[in-house]
């Protein structure tokens, strides 16, 4: 009878020590997913904030390029001349460029 009295309260202590595991291990599981829940929620919102910026400078941008082109287009019609020698002038230059 005392081989098990000391088999019992070894048993017990095993037991214990495994729920006690399995507690802390569920615990530390909880909180991961909670840290994970908080870190997903900060990254979609800093993922808008900067979708959002982007979509800003994007329509800045588009609008600027529109302003620049009609004025291009505006400054070709009113001199013809001189847009076609800047455009031969630029070319000739580019070609050079290049061909080194």
């Amino acid at each position: 009878m005392s081989d098990e009295q000391t088999i019992n309260p070894a048993s017990a202590k095993y037991e214990s020590g495994k729920a006690h595991a399995l507690h802390a291990a569920e615990d530390l599981r909880a909180a991961a997913e909670a840290k994970a829940t908080e870190l997903r929620a900060a990254a979609e919102a800093k993922a808008q904030q900067i979708r959002g910026r982007a979509e800003q400078l994007y329509g800045e941008y588009r609008t600027r390029a529109h302003t620049i082109h009609e004025e291009g287009e505006q400054y070709i019609r009113e001199n013809p001349t001189k847009a076609v020698l800047i455009a031969l002038g630029a070319g000739f230059v580019l070609g050079l460029a290049l061909r080194r």
